[in-house]
């Protein structure tokens, strides 16, 4: 039988198979209303299916166990069960891109809590990492482009939202589905690492299986600079976690000491103080080789003078920290509650934050007002809307600035997030003095909601937004 045949042999059951299963789901006196998608929508997907398909590689298709249960679930109607084997799908996928990258860069890049870090020590142990916490990772370390993460963290909010994770009605159209599919093809199944990440990947592998000599480590500086700044900042942090590394080879950490200075040089100043919150962390939790290790790190890169004497940074890092992890989470309106209640405890009247942790600061707590499509958390509303009202002008220039920010712009496509977005921008604007920051307040209010997102790409904010950060 050709291929043609087979697909019109199926196209041509489907309403025979949905209408027996009615009968037989009403012959056990059980609903048949909106359980199973309509036929015609199972055959736009079907006749759509083969030519999207077709761009993985064999080799990979034959192992891709979830793809056969998401068409198979297609087929008989049930698109949300579908939904929840392409994530599957996808995460499965990710997670052995991941080994096959490099477990140890990958944990080093992605995990900054120790004690965390710590219990993962195995391709098994992923399995202990939230979903949109490998996705992005998966962005920082290039296995997935900033593109591929905007298109796969949209299928996770929609897997959450209308898949058979969670009890809901909602219709999904047999071109969603193919779409989705072919965008988890595109990004995902048939997507080699980026080229950065291949240079990163070679060279941690360089780093440990290698005796670098100094004309080694001058040509590998001149690669350094060429690499995009998300990837500089990823091979930080994964450089920083193997330097800390108790167990470490005596050889590897003297190829690290050849290269550290430049590529502490290289990257930029989120994640320069990002590393210094971690050495502060070491000792915090009295991890005391790692803390030496960390100073030793810190003192060869000329690091030390971003310390900051504040407790509280460590503190409010943490609780951050756990702040984003519940609001990222299931059961976000209730885990929310506790971290955004010991936030109000640390800030004072005058709302000053630490330098090291205010960037962070007001952007988890934005992240958190927004919401998501379910909405906000009601209890932790009330200490948002308390830690809000204390933002000083500072705090508002990061808040302008936040419109460059994936993770706020992707929130702002959603309209109920961006009108409550808009709602803040009114509050502030009669709050701030200086000139810049007010008349761009003033554009972002003027702006239509539905298009609030597109403003990081208006020259005016571009222009500007240096300016209000600077003074």
């Amino acid at each position: 039988m050709s291929e043609l045949e087979v697909i019109e042999n199926v196209k041509g059951n489907i309403s025979n198979t949905g209408e027996s299963l009615k009968r037989y789901l009403t012959m056990l006196n059980l609903p048949t209303e909106k359980v199973l998608v309509d036929y015609s929508e199972r055959e736009i997907l079907l006749g759509n299916l083969p030519g999207v398909v077709k761009k993985v590689p064999e080799e990979k298709l034959l192992q891709s166990m979830y793809i056969s249960k998401f068409i198979a679930a297609c087929g008989v109607g049930l698109f949300d069960a579908a939904l929840n084997f392409l994530w599957n799908e996808i995460i499965v996928n990710l997670r052995n891109k991941v080994v096959n990258f490099g477990l140890d860069y990958f944990l080093d890049s992605v995990i900054s809590d120790t004690k965390k870090r710590a219990k993962i020590k195995d391709a098994e142990d992923l399995k202990k990492i939230d979903d949109w916490e490998l996705i992005e990772g998966c962005k920082n370390i290039g296995i997935l482009t900033e593109i591929g993460y905007k298109h796969i963290d949209y299928i996770r909010d929609m897997r959450n939202y209308a898949s058979a994770a969670h009890p809901n009605h909602n219709d999904i159209d047999g071109l969603q589905m193919a779409s989705w599919l072919q965008t988890s093809i595109k990004e995902v199944l048939a997507k080699d690492p980026v080229e950065g990440a291949i240079i990163i990947k070679l060279l941690f592998a360089n780093i440990k299986e290698q005796n670098l000599t100094q004309e080694d480590s001058e040509n590998i500086k001149a690669k350094l600079k060429l690499l995009p700044e998300e990837y500089r900042a990823s091979l930080l942090q994964g450089v920083f976690g193997m330097y800390t590394t108790p167990d470490l080879d005596s050889k590897t950490r003297k190829n690290l000491n050849l290269l550290i200075k430049d590529i502490w040089k290289c990257a930029n100043i989120e994640i320069k103080k990002k590393i210094v919150l971690t050495y502060a962390t070491f000792g915090a939790n009295a991890d005391i080789i790692r803390k030496d290790y960390a100073k030793k790190f810190l003192t060869e890169v000329d690091g030390l003078k971003y310390l900051s004497d504040e407790q509280k940074a460590i503190e409010l890092n943490y609780i951050l920290d756990e702040l984003l992890i519940a609001h990222k989470g299931y059961n976000n309106f209730m885990n929310e509650v506790n971290p955004a209640r010991m936030l109000v405890k640390y800030i004072p009247e005058n709302g000053e934050i630490p330098n090291l942790i205010k960037e962070k600061y007001v952007k988890n707590i934005i992240m958190c007002k927004l919401g998501n499509i379910y909405g906000v958390s009601y209890e932790a509303n009330e200490y948002y809307k308390e830690l809000i009202e204390k933002f000083r002008e500072e705090e508002i220039k990061i808040f302008v600035s936040l419109i460059f920010d994936l993770d706020i712009n992707t929130k702002l496509k959603n309209r109920n997030m961006a009108e409550r977005y808009a709602e803040l921008v009114v509050n502030f604007q009669g709050k701030v003095i200086d000139g810049i920051l007010k008349e761009m307040l003033k554009k972002i209010g003027e702006t239509d909601i539905e298009k609030i997102y597109l403003l990081n790409k208006v020259n005016y904010f571009i222009e500007n937004i240096d300016k209000i950060i600077e003074k």
